[in-house]
């Protein structure tokens, strides 16, 4: 079959990989329908040292199951089915408490024997505590907004979540990407009154706007600054999304929280330390946020997609065929694309 390969910086391709087969009892084989690029996958593309030989890479994607492994009952050949974006066996204790990410027994898509999400097919492990079945044809208009909920849409929920929003809630997102647009969506969905964007990119506020973005605010620095707290007259946020993963964004969001406040941060860390010292302490400011544990949230978000509440899919701007992958992500990293869609 046909996989995508990254071998360094600015260098993926896409080749022909052996198809996946089951290896345990408990896989799943399933053909893509849908993936897509990730903010976190231009982090490699961006740096990832030159290697000889490639590694696989794409984390997010529904598809339908083609195989099953003797002790997988609860998924059939034909199901249409969202993987989020770690794999896991949704029965140990931190699966138990929606922490699938740490997963005893799981794992990360394009490790080891275990396929990458964007190539054709994907041989899944612990696939019923993986897979989420979809009640939708593999032809259905909701893939694009389905494809979300293995990814983009729950990290910004999660954000959101984490950072305690709620009725009432002024919220500030760090951040104009498929994430931090994702966190507006999420952040109006939990009733917050406010919610300013900080992001310069027409397109992407407009969206953001759409989602439920009250204000928005283009400047960076102190002059982004200076104008959240104009907006709010002088106290800042009780809520910072910050979306980016760099270490300004982190500084601004201290900058613009409320005291007493929360910064819940969701983007990929490309920091070793955060400024939290005495002052942050002496303002009672509360850090949290980290990676989103998507299998937790699927189940809940679901419906409002199927019934059309909300079309968090509309964060895909461009869609392209599996060979045309590399221009994908050339198309994300040089900011023209919000977010790319594949259809293998």
């Amino acid at each position: 079959m046909r996989a995508t390969l990254i071998y360094g910086a600015g260098d993926v391709r896409v080749e022909d990989v052996p198809d996946p087969k089951i290896l345990e009892p408990t896989d799943a084989l399933v053909r893509v329908v849908r993936s897509c690029v990730c903010g976190s996958d231009l982090w490699p593309y961006g740096a990832r040292p030159t290697t000889e030989h490639g590694d696989r890479i794409g984390h997010e994607f529904l598809g339908v199951v083609e195989e099953t492994g003797s002790d997988v009952s609860d998924l059939k050949r034909g199901d249409v089915v969202v993987a989020p974006f770690v794999w896991s066996d949704n029965t140990c204790d931190f699966c138990r408490e929606g922490l699938h990410t740490s997963c005893r027994h799981g794992g990360m898509w394009g490790a080891e024997d275990v396929d990458g999400g964007q190539g054709e097919a994907v041989r899944v492990p612990l696939a019923e505590g993986t897979l989420v079945k979809l009640p939708v044809g593999e032809d259905s208009d909701l893939l694009p907004s389905l494809l979300t909920l293995s990814d983009v849409f729950p990290t910004g929920y999660h954000a959101a979540v984490k950072g305690g929003v709620g009725p009432g809630t002024d919220v500030t997102v760090i951040g104009d990407g498929a994430v931090g647009v994702s966190a507006v969506l999420s952040a109006r969905r939990l009733g917050a009154e406010r919610i300013v964007l900080m992001g310069r990119h027409r397109d992407r506020t407009d969206l953001g706007r759409d989602f439920g973005a009250t204000d928005v605010v283009a400047e960076r620095g102190a002059e982004g600054v200076a104008k959240v707290h104009e907006l709010t007259g002088g106290d800042g946020t009780h809520v910072v999304l910050e979306c980016v993963g760099l270490l300004p964004a982190v500084e601004t969001a201290i900058a613009v929280v409320r005291d007493g406040g929360t910064i819940s941060r969701v983007g990929a860390p490309q920091y070793e330390q955060v400024p939290m010292g005495f002052p942050e302490f002496f303002r009672n400011l509360t850090l949290t946020g980290g990676v989103a544990p998507a299998r937790a949230y699927i189940e809940e978000l679901l419906p409002d997609v199927l019934e059309g509440k909300i079309e968090p899919g509309r964060v895909f701007d461009r869609t392209i065929g599996l060979e045309e992958v590399p221009d994908g992500y050339r198309a994300m990293a040089d900011r023209e694309a919000l977010k790319v869609m594949i259809r293998p």
